[in-house]
């Protein structure tokens, strides 16, 4: 057990040299997402009144399907970054941070993967 305060224990450690990357990759994506979103919001009151046909049909479309992937793609990219920070702000002990870590890592990865092979399945004609 440490006896020293916050301000002692930070003084003097300096820049880790890395962050500056790690936050604007994160504004980076979100500014992305802003025309994605708005993009997706459009495309979902469309797809309300297609049937299954026509929904196929949208998305085999290739403008549809390449800015459907993006969507996907860097969503699930800008939540393993907001869930990493969170992760690292706020679990302490070290094996329980670095499964997390692991953890949120493999999810979004298997996730994104899956969402983006199922949009491509459907937009090259394999439903």
């Amino acid at each position: 057990m440490s006896f020293r305060t916050p301000l002692s224990t930070a003084r003097g450690l300096g820049s880790a040299k890395h962050g500056v990357g790690h936050w604007l990759s994160e504004r980076v994506a979100a500014v992305a997402l802003v025309p994605l979103v708005i993009w997706g919001a459009y495309s979902v009151i469309l797809l309300a009144q297609l049937d299954y046909y026509g929904a196929v049909e949208w998305i085999g479309n290739p403008v549809n399907a390449t800015l459907m992937i993006l969507t996907i793609a860097i969503s699930f990219m800008h939540m393993s970054a907001g869930v990493r920070v969170i992760v690292e702000d706020y679990i302490y002990g070290h094996l329980t941070k670095a499964a997390a870590l692991l953890l949120n890592l493999f999810i979004c990865g298997l996730a994104g993967a899956l969402a983006i092979m199922s949009i491509l399945k459907v937009a090259l004609g394999g439903a």
